[in-house]
């Protein structure tokens, strides 16, 4: 069966409800979890989308007092959060809806945590057990619906949240983050415009190849990264040229949930040096990943190339080597519209040392293959600034 002909439910991080059309479910999917007066949090751009619209409508009509938060920025903030914790509790709200993407996910699971708390956002940083810390009987519920096909947040049980004082992110954890019910309808994510496709289209891969690349062991996360690679190979193209292509879109949804499904595995390099630049510059995160893949890569060569040359045989390239990896990896940016250099993005590298240390201190640098030092992560940055391979 086709992607974009299947409806299917499935369990695993969570429950998923799959399909075109699914978000009419939306309604009984709230009674299930109790919620009669969901806040829906989405990204400022959605608003008066078709996805939120017929979001809204689905829930009125279904007899639900629904309202929009949507004053979120594109790395959400602590403020944001603080904003959204004082709607859903002035609209008396006993719900969440996070609709779109990344941001909107991230800022909606960070909502849902924070309503029900007395100590501050950044308490419940990801280090050690803060997150024992959490009042979890506080927690408001959360359904998921991703309207983009990158961050898979919608299956994650964190949020990446910037400490607008200190210019850093962090990893906000909660197991009971992750969403009680995630929505996954491709029909959505055909409005995405082709280099926000692009972007997030890279972002799914770098999650899916960073895990496939971790040192851990874990072998079930393993064979998902594998076939989330193959999923952005050969579909990731057609969504940015056709944005109709629903098979496409299908399959690009689902290589996303698949990507933060796989990174328990652990990130790398690429995230640990995005997070920051995500950070001191408010660039889209996606495209950081993007640009940086192939640097990333290349520095990490000695500790991957023998995993790199199996996954090339998987997916039938047409030269099996870490070159013709490598290769594929240009020629598919190339192909989509990615930068090839963070300059052309408006990053320069004055911040090198900064960039350095922040990356070492980024939790996703634990999850490399080779545990680079400041140094190392300031001599990358600095290539994909100048476009040094």
């Amino acid at each position: 069966m086709r992607a974009d002909q299947a409806s299917m439910n499935w369990n695993y991080p969570t429950a998923v409800r799959f399909g075109v059309g699914r978000i009419r479910e939306l309604p009984d999917t709230c009674r299930e979890l109790g919620m009669a007066a969901p806040l829906l949090v989405t990204d400022p751009g959605l608003v008066e989308l078709p996805p939120v619209q017929q979001a809204m409508m689905a829930c009125r009509e279904g007899g639900l007092r629904c309202q929009i938060f949507s004053s979120i920025k594109g790395n959400p903030n602590g403020s944001n959060i603080t904003s959204g914790v004082r709607a859903f509790k002035e609209g008396d709200h006993d719900g969440v809806i996070a609709l779109g993407g990344g941001s909107a996910l991230d800022a909606g699971k960070a909502i849902a945590l924070m309503v029900g708390q007395s100590r501050p956002l950044w308490d419940f940083e990801d280090v050690g057990d803060n997150w024992e810390r959490v009042n979890a009987e506080g927690m408001a519920p959360v359904i998921a619906v991703p309207t983009t096909a990158g961050t898979g947040s919608e299956v994650g049980r964190a949020s990446v949240i910037t400490n607008e004082e200190l210019f850093v992110k962090k990893i906000i954890f909660h197991p009971k983050m992750l969403p009680a019910v995630v929505v996954l309808d491709p029909a959505l994510t055909t409005g995405l415009p082709p280099k926000l496709t692009a972007a997030t289209g890279m972002d799914a891969l770098s999650h899916n190849l960073e895990a496939y690349c971790s040192p851990f062991y874990h072998p079930m996360a393993q064979g998902i990264a594998l076939e989330g690679i193959r999923l952005v190979k050969d579909y990731l193209t057609r969504a940015v040229h056709n944005g109709e292509d629903m098979e496409a879109r299908s399959q690009l949804l689902v290589a996303s949930s698949m990507g933060a499904t796989a990174f328990q595995k652990g990130l790398g390099g690429m995230h640990a040096l995005a997070h920051p630049l995500g950070a001191l510059y408010d660039a889209h995160h996606g495209q950081l990943n993007a640009i940086l893949m192939p640097y990333v890569l290349l520095a990490n060569r000695s500790a991957i190339e023998d995993s790199i040359v199996r996954l090339a045989y998987y997916l039938e390239l047409e030269d099996y080597s870490f070159e013709g990896f490598l290769g594929w990896i240009l020629e598919l940016r190339s192909e989509i519209g990615i930068p090839h250099t963070l300059a052309e993005i408006g990053i320069d590298d004055s911040e090198r040392e900064k960039v350095g240390i922040m990356a070492t201190e980024d939790p996703s640098a634990g999850g490399n293959p080779i545990a680079f030092s400041a140094e190392q992560y300031a001599e990358i940055f600095q290539s994909a600034v100048y476009g040094n391979l």
